[in-house]
């Protein structure tokens, strides 16, 4: 369990980096930005396996019983967050978390949500709490789903002081939480991104889900 919460605790020091300005400024002209979104890639993603891998090292201890329909909420939710993840990274974001330049350009998903990565994460993480029913789980998607809530909070924060009294005016047409998305007019990132999300959902549920962390959620989901 130590093991455990160190790694969560490197996980969320490294997805601090992003949300504090003045460090990631140093670090992309030290680097320059494309060493930058390459480094922090591979290190973001050996940091998530390496939480996941303790996880998987720590004791089983069940809260809830699992039940096949419980599966289907993660079936639901997680394509969900993984868009939000997706469509975030990629769409210009004035706001919040993106792999984008800082501009003041808004993507068709931040009218959706001004935090899409966060609430996406959030939502992903929401979704694998039931249909696992343990400790570890729950300290950990739980956990994810905690960080998430406090990034937006500190994001929304930290715009709101940025623009100050162009706040009104620049913000317009989006919101903090959720906009009716059926009112939205999709661009072509957001497009991109429904086709990636759809393609990771289906190479998970073939087999890839199974391999990499050896759980079939089909399997859970049918008894």
């Amino acid at each position: 369990m130590i093991r455990l919460l160190i790694a969560f605790s490197v996980f969320i020091a490294l997805h601090s980096v992003p949300a504090i300005p003045a460090l990631r400024g140093r670090l992309i002209e030290k680097m320059g930005r494309r060493a930058y979104l390459i480094a922090y890639s591979v290190v973001s993603t050996l940091v998530l396996g390496w939480l996941f891998y303790e996880a998987l090292q720590t004791d089983y201890i069940e809260l809830w019983e699992p039940a096949p329909w419980q599966a289907w909420i993660t079936f639901l939710l997680a394509p969900v967050g993984l868009f939000l993840v997706i469509a975030g990274l990629i769409s210009p974001n004035p706001f919040s978390v993106t792999l984008r330049r800082q501009t003041e350009k808004i993507g068709a998903v931040v009218r959706l949500t001004r935090h899409p990565v966060l609430w996406g994460f959030f939502v992903w993480a929401i979704g694998h709490i039931a249909p696992n029913g343990d400790l570890r789980s729950l300290l950990l998607f739980g956990g994810f789903a905690l960080f998430s809530l406090g990034g937006v909070a500190i994001q929304e924060g930290r715009s709101r002081k940025r623009f100050g009294a162009r706040w009104n005016t620049v913000s317009e047409g989006t919101s903090c939480v959720f906009r009716n998305p059926f009112n939205l007019r999709w661009d072509a990132l957001a497009r991109l991104a429904f086709a990636l999300t759809a393609l990771t959902a289906a190479l998970l549920l073939e087999g890839g889900h199974l391999a990499a962390l050896g759980v079939d959620p089909m399997a859970m989901a049918t008894g």
